[in-house]
């Protein structure tokens, strides 16, 4: 299994028995680091830079995002009601199938809204032009598939045979585009420069003769742009370049970019044992806490983490025979009530938590490194587990 790489940065001297356990923290400064790159990025190039709420939405947070950022994109009604609850700017939204019942307060809520295929457009051109007569102002988007794959991974590649997501952009026709202000592509994921690069040639050709009729262009999200060895420049003369030589307001919608490396999770060792190797038994749960690690399949970064000697299997504590995290180098005995966290887990393990197996929900903490304060901003209950199903 793959070690996604984590950069400790200022938690490395963070004392993790600051928080209980299991918890999320997140450092504020690095947050404000992260938008300060996408912000440069912004100004350089002449975009619109909008933030990934299915990615990290933590809306506490929400006033830093609106410092740097044009504004958010969102995955349909519950996020477009929370981005206007909390989060300045702009709001996009594309949803692969929108519910008719939702659809009318998307309408009043988003900026853009973006179709998934022209079928689903057309069958929603009654609902849009009953918004706009009642004084709803938003420009209309079509999502393609540019049918060229950059993925390393199918699962996460929108461009995969048979992909759900977008329109082939070899069916694209002038019928289609009626009434469409901008096309959007989301084709990456983890990725830096090159493999949009390489995108945008294989797409340009096939809507070339659209370009001089649309308003903007959303190359969607996926790109890894605050990590260290992203190339910047290119991507900033690419940019400039796109939007010269077509006209187009140009968008991108990084979400694990705005919280690369922000946030970590602490938890504690429970038990341990011996099944042919060494055993221990967390507060953290693969499937409960950070399910990327049992869908992608991932390895965490651990903080702290020893170069050499024997490893440990670290699981967590549902009865799930699969609710495995890997096998580590502790930097301690796998003694109970011994403390660790695992690096890079702001983005998407936050937003996909669950309460399985009655596990708990990991409390959320909101750290300054450069100020080290420390704020508690949620504390989950027996009742939030309760309250779900009935």
């Amino acid at each position: 299994m793959e070690t996604r790489a984590g950069d400790p940065g200022a938690f490395a001297q963070f004392d993790l028995s600051r928080v209980d356990s299991p918890a999320f923290v997140v450092d504020a400064a690095r947050l404000r680091a992260n938008l300060a790159i996408l912000a440069d990025i912004r100004e350089r190039a002449g975009i619109k830079v909008l933030a990934a709420l299915k990615a990290f939405s933590m809306w506490r947070v929400a006033p830093i995002v609106g410092e740097r950022l044009d504004g958010v994109c969102t995955s349909g009604l519950w996020e477009a009601l929370l981005a206007a609850e909390h989060y300045q700017g702009e709001i996009a939204t594309y949803c692969a199938a929108y519910k008719p019942d939702d659809l009318p307060e998307i309408l009043r809520l988003s900026d853009h809204v973006i179709f998934n295929s022209p079928g689903q457009l057309e069958r929603f051109v009654p609902q849009i032009a009953l918004a706009r007569s009642r004084g709803d102002a938003f420009d209309i988007g079509l999502r393609i598939n540019p049918l060229h794959a950059e993925g390393e991974v199918p699962r996460y590649d929108p461009c995969a045979p048979h992909s759900r997501l977008g329109f082939p952009v070899d069916q694209l026709t002038d019928e289609h585009m009626e009434g469409v202000d901008g096309l959007h592509f989301h084709t990456l994921c983890e990725q830096d420069f090159e493999p949009l690069r390489r995108t945008w040639e294989a797409t340009r050709p096939r809507i070339a003769k659209w370009l001089p009729r649309l308003k903007w262009l959303n190359f969607g999200g996926g790109h890894h742009i605050t990590r260290a060895d992203y190339q910047r420049d290119e991507l900033v003369a690419f940019l400039k370049s796109v939007k010269a030589e077509t006209g187009c307001e140009l968008y991108l919608e990084p979400g694990e970019a705005v919280a690369l490396d922000a946030g970590i999770l602490v938890g504690t060792i429970l038990d341990s044992h011996w099944n042919g190797m060494p055993l221990a038994i967390a507060d953290i749960s693969a499937t409960c806490h950070m399910p990327d690690v049992i869908e992608a399949p991932y390895r965490p970064a651990m903080l702290g983490e020893l170069e050499a000697g024997e490893e440990v299997r670290l699981g967590g504590p549902s009865c799930l025979a699969g609710d495995v995290i890997g096998d580590y180098r502790l930097p301690f005995a796998p003694e109970p009530g011994q403390r660790f966290a695992f690096l890079d887990q702001a983005h998407y393990s936050m937003v996909k938590t669950t309460t399985f197996n009655g596990v708990p929900l990991p409390s959320i903490w909101l750290w300054d490194s450069e100020s080290d304060s420390l704020e508690q901003v949620r504390k989950f209950g027996y009742e939030d587990f309760r309250d779900r199903l009935s």
